[in-house]
C-alpha cells in the first residue's frame, strides 16, 4: 500500500457508497491525523550504554528515541492482552 502525498477529492455520497466495497486510503489526508490521548509526562533514567543502543535503533526506523520507546511500550502491551 502506498500513500500518495495528497489525497484525492470525492463527495461525501461518494464516498459513503464506496466504502463498503472499496480501499479508501487514497482520499483519506493521513497527514493531518494527530491522535489527542492525555499525556503525562515522566522521567526515565537509562543507562548510557542502553540509551545509545536505543539512538542506533531510532536512527535506523527515522523515528526520534521517545518514539521508539513509546512504540515499544505500546507493542509489549499489546502482546500483553
Amino acid at each position: 500500500m502506498t500513500i500518495s502525498k495528497k489525497s484525492k477529492k470525492i463527495k461525501a455520497a461518494d464516498f459513503d457508497v464506496k466504502f463498503e466495497k472499496e480501499d479508501m486510503i487514497e482520499y483519506l489526508d493521513l497527514k493531518s491525523i494527530k491522535a489527542n490521548y492525555p499525556t503525562q509526562r515522566i522521567t526515565i533514567d537509562f543507562p548510557k550504554n542502553i540509551l545509545e543502543e536505543v539512538d542506533i535503533e531510532a536512527a535506523k526506523m527515522g523515528v526520534t528515541r521517545t518514539s521508539l520507546i513509546k512504540m515499544w511500550v505500546a507493542e509489549h502491551l499489546q502482546k500483553q492482552v
